[in-house]
């Protein structure tokens, strides 16, 4: 098997691309693979990374898939249905790490789990990178391959293994059922015996996956929706969708950055947006802000003086609570009540459905690994494929530049 050599000069943790290295092979072939699959265990988590489907399709490719007992069951899928599938069960996460190729996983492997796994492997999963120097310090010490799957390049290629997006289009859709909960107020006009009750207005902030997804939601609810976002081919969208276009002033004609995210925006940029903010929001009823920036602290869109405008009872919903938080009073995972608003800061969105989005999860994983085994029972990566190299995190120890 190729490896990468040294010099004798290197960083503490060597990394790919340093000029300490030289002749380092982009491409190593692994044996016959041997898949397995993990019970999740961060807390709140009910997802599960391949779900029996996925699981067949991978068995008829030839590959052999291990899967710990229980690991779907918070999922709503059964062990009988795995082995059905055709995986082999085990009682114990190193029973399934033994001897495993290619570690799958939907939240980032924590440090018991790096240490059941055989030098050498890979390990598909989110990893928050930027954020988790452990666990990158973990995985090049152990010697495995990290795949993070937050990384995987928004290009047509790649779209089927885009888990950003699938999971985003299951945030976007319980961010609305959430804030619906606990609204004081119907989304749909009524009417009545009593009379006609007027529809809630419903504003979201950001036309991503997440925020496109919202708008569709709280329309088929019944709402009376608006959209803003920075980006100028987003107005469309929103528009499309059957909710008007708030603030098309902030609109910046190169917000757009690389892969499809808005870029940071200037001061004068940033003075708009918060001023077609702060115009806007004493006339809706449930605020859905998806703001991110890729690498970043999510931008802070909504002030508390801006709070303090809304209607009582209203809500907010702060998708982005994750990267910080679009509110200023947004506390990520609680409930806050201020100005008689309640703002919601959910964390990990996407699990609370978890069925669905195990199956979203579950294809993205099966299409990967379907790029990186093509038509063979055996698995390459290759660091100048577009893909592959853009999602590798440590390999062969060495982490990424």
């Amino acid at each position: 098997m190729a490896t990468l050599v040294l010099r004798t000069a290197y960083p503490k943790v060597p990394v790919i691309g340093h000029p300490s290295y030289t002749n380092i092979t982009p491409a190593i072939i692994f044996p016959a693979m041997r898949i397995s699959v993990l019970t999740e265990t961060a807390p709140g988590e009910r997802r599960v990374a391949l779900v029996p489907d996925s699981i067949g399709r991978l068995v008829k490719a030839g590959h052999e898939v291990v899967v710990q007992q229980g690991a779907g069951a918070r999922a709503g899928f059964r062990d009988a249905q795995y082995a059905t599938a055709g995986a082999t069960l085990s009682a114990s996460a190193a029973e399934t790490c033994a001897g495993a190729s290619v570690v799958a996983k939907v939240q980032p492997p924590s440090a018991g789990e790096i240490a059941l796994i055989d030098p050498g492997a890979s390990v598909i999963s989110l990893m928050k990178p930027g954020r988790n120097a452990e666990l990158v310090s973990a995985l090049t010490a152990r010697k495995l391959t990290g795949l993070a799957l937050e990384l995987v390049p928004r290009i047509t290629r790649a779209q089927s293994m885009d888990v950003l997006s699938s999971q985003s289009t299951v945030a976007g859709y319980k961010a609305v059922l959430v804030g619906a909960e606990l609204l004081p107020r119907f989304l749909p006009m009524l009417t009545t015996a009593a009379g006609s009750i007027q529809p809630s207005r419903v504003f979201v902030i950001g036309a991503g996956v997440a925020g496109l997804q919202a708008i569709a939601t709280a329309r088929r609810l019944g709402a009376v929706v608006s959209g803003f976002d920075i980006r100028p081919a987003a107005r469309e969208q929103v528009l499309s969708l059957g909710a008007t276009f708030v603030g098309g002033d902030s609109v910046s004609a190169d917000a757009q950055a690389k892969g499809g995210y808005a870029r940071a925006q200037t001061d004068e940029e940033r003075e708009k947006t918060l001023a077609a903010m702060a115009a806007h929001l004493p006339d809706v009823d449930m605020v859905v802000t998806t703001a991110q920036v890729p690498g970043r602290p999510a931008p802070k869109l909504i002030s508390a003086a801006m709070v303090a405008t809304m209607r009582p009872g209203s809500v907010i919903v702060d998708v982005a609570a994750e990267s910080g938080g679009n509110c200023e009073l947004t506390v990520p995972g609680e409930t806050v009540v201020a100005h008689d608003v309640t703002i919601l800061a959910p964390l990990d969105l996407a699990s609370s459905v978890p069925f669905h989005a195990s199956q979203m999860f579950s294809r993205n994983v099966l299409t990967l690994l379907q790029h990186l085994t093509g038509k063979e029972t055996t698995m390459t990566i290759d660091l100048n494929d577009e893909i592959t190299g853009a999602m590798v995190v440590t390999h062969n120890g060495a982490a990424r530049a």
